[in-house]
């Protein structure tokens, strides 16, 4: 069965607390909009935490979009900074439509203590094919605890690469039991989300997730120029890294003033946004 045929026979059950942020902007304060930056060493996570971001996404950008780091890294930074009070994850790569590796990468993963868990689906291209990898990576995760968060992200970009849509997206981290749903580029050539998709598909992208009962976070080559659109839009979670680094090249060390100025901009226009809703 397509997704849409699904999202068609489906009855849906809002929460007052999903109706609400459905129709109001995101802020910061009771179901603020969360700000995740992606560091690749330690170095860079103290910087991430200092600034104040909420999440603390460790990734390897040597290995793609949403490359993998090893778990003594991981381990690491978690063992010096989990006590600051942000909330870590960590990426499982860009992975193949490989169920059985991603649910063994899923469970090494929250075996970490990681809050959230994130599987980059960049090999499927169907929602059957997303819906047996979400599983896999819900399963392997549970196999550890049941408190971390999976994150089941797809790309704005799918068009440029056949990869699967954002309404199958939705449709399979909803049947497969994810917690959360976002999109990424996977392409980093300078396109952003916005140009991968138009402000009327990320709009629909947000409220599918939303009618699903899922959280949804959006990233892609994030700029600060970007903020106020996202704060109306209302996300949970937006997502960044080039905009904190040095010419907004992602494979330089994110700064630690562009990292503070990020911050104090979002706060900024999620406030006004909410102050005009």
């Amino acid at each position: 069965m397509h997704a849409l045929d699904v999202w068609r026979g489906m009855r849906v059950s809002v929460s007052p607390h999903w109706r609400c942020r459905s129709r109001g902007a995101a802020h910061f304060g009771e179901n603020l909009m969360k700000v995740l930056f992606s560091p690749v060493s330690s170095a860079e996570a103290r910087v991430a935490v200092e600034a104040g971001c909420d999440i603390v996404d460790i990734k390897n950008t040597k290995e793609g979009s949403l490359g993998a780091h090893g778990p003594w890294l991981i381990q690491s930074i978690l063992s010096e900074l989990r006590d600051t009070g942000a909330a870590f994850s960590a990426t499982l790569g860009d992975l193949p439509f490989k169920p059985g590796t991603a649910a063994l990468a899923a469970r090494g993963a929250a075996s970490c203590g990681l809050d959230y868990v994130k599987a980059g689906l960049y090999g499927p291209t169907s929602y059957e094919q997303a819906l047996a990898m979400t599983r896999a990576v819900v399963k392997g995760v549970r196999t550890v605890n049941d408190t971390t968060q999976v994150v089941v992200s797809g790309y704005a970009d799918f068009r440029r690469f056949g990869g699967v849509s954002y309404r199958d997206l939705v449709a399979a981290a909803r049947d497969g039991g994810g917690d959360l749903v976002m999109l990424d580029t996977a392409i980093k050539d300078g396109h952003s989300l916005f140009d991968a998709m138009s402000l009327e598909e990320i709009r629909e992208f947000v409220e599918l997730a939303r009618a699903a009962s899922l959280t949804v976070a959006l990233a892609g080559s994030i700029k600060m120029e970007h903020l106020e659109t996202l704060c109306e839009i209302g996300p949970d979670i937006v997502g960044v890294r080039g905009a904190l680094c040095d010419g907004s090249d992602r494979s330089k060390g994110i700064e630690p003033q562009k990292a503070r100025q990020f911050m104090a901009r979002a706060r900024e226009m999620c406030a006004r946004a909410a102050a005009s809703s």
